[in-house]
């Protein structure tokens, strides 16, 4: 079963849903280091209102951004959520009292996460659980498959609608594909981080979302005199050229860039307006190469 898509929309293969690729991650709402309260709560809630005025239906979100803040103040700003509002999670990971990020795979963690979610939110069902494995660096060469019989099972209980996978090789992804049905990955990509562009594609051959994490690089914010060259051309922010090429990049990318200020929220969702040539593409596609 082939995936759908309209540009400004995709349907993982198998699934009733019609993602706007253009959606919002949540990470940013909490406080410093994603801890604690946001330090504007008013402002956070109106980027979610704000979030869906601007017609996205795609929110990516944790129970343990926070913790329990980002999911918090998503329960709080929109619901009764909107018919087709597609919230994404992920478990694996839960917070230190040190604000550390410490993995957790185990069938009672995954599973207490779950519920945890499903609290925080106000549901009965969650639409998409990513499992989030790896560490920091990036994904390890770990089986995944016993993670992710315990998200099989929660979701014959009708907890979980749909299955994803976050921080994994194609090695892993295939691991995966073989006792689950994977609707999206999520991973870091960008102008500059392209080991996944292979990855890509073959995710769009089988009609699986790819949601990269990092979209604007993370921690360590995108530069380059040649996007700034294309920003100028353009007459934008190289923010949003760099969120523009991933729209460009594969019609399979949904983008979840976030952010805390209604301002920038919208200077964000203005990229999905932006047609990048084939020359500033090719100026574009040339930098990874120059950092590497």
């Amino acid at each position: 079963m082939k995936s759908s898509t309209s540009g400004n929309t995709f349907t993982p293969a198998g699934t009733a849903l019609t993602l706007r690729r253009m959606g919002f991650g949540t990470m940013q709402l909490p406080g410093p280091h994603v801890w604690g309260a946001p330090r504007d709560k008013d402002a956070a809630l109106q980027v979610l209102r704000d979030v869906i005025a601007l017609g996205a239906n795609h929110i990516d979100t944790a129970e343990f951004y926070g913790p329990g803040v980002a999911n918090q103040l998503i329960r709080e700003a929109l619901l009764p959520y909107p018919d087709d509002l597609t919230i994404v999670t992920k478990v694996g990971f839960v917070r230190g009292e040190d604000k550390s990020w410490k993995p957790d795979l185990t069938p009672d963690g995954l599973t207490r996460a779950v519920h945890e979610n499903l609290t925080s939110l106000g549901v009965e069902t969650l639409d998409v659980v990513n499992l989030r494995t790896g560490n920091a660096e990036g994904p390890d060469d770990s089986s995944i498959l016993a993670p992710l019989q315990t998200l099989v099972e929660l979701q014959r209980q009708d907890l979980i609608r749909h299955i994803g996978l976050s921080n994994v090789t194609p090695a892993q992804f295939a691991q995966a594909h073989s006792i689950a049905k994977i609707v999206c990955v999520q991973n870091q990509y960008n102008l500059v981080k392209r080991d996944d562009d292979d990855f890509i594609d073959a995710l769009a051959e089988q009609g699986v979302a790819y949601v990269p994490f990092f979209p604007l690089g993370g921690f360590s914010p995108l530069q380059s005199s040649l996007l700034s060259q294309v920003a100028d051309e353009i007459g934008a922010t190289p923010k949003q050229v760099a969120l523009a090429w991933l729209l460009q990049r594969s019609p399979n990318i949904l983008v979840i860039a976030g952010t805390s200020s209604p301002a920038h929220l919208r200077e964000n969702f203005a990229a999905e307006q932006l047609v990048l040539s084939d020359s500033q593409l090719a100026k574009l596609n040339s930098i990874s190469a120059q950092v590497e």
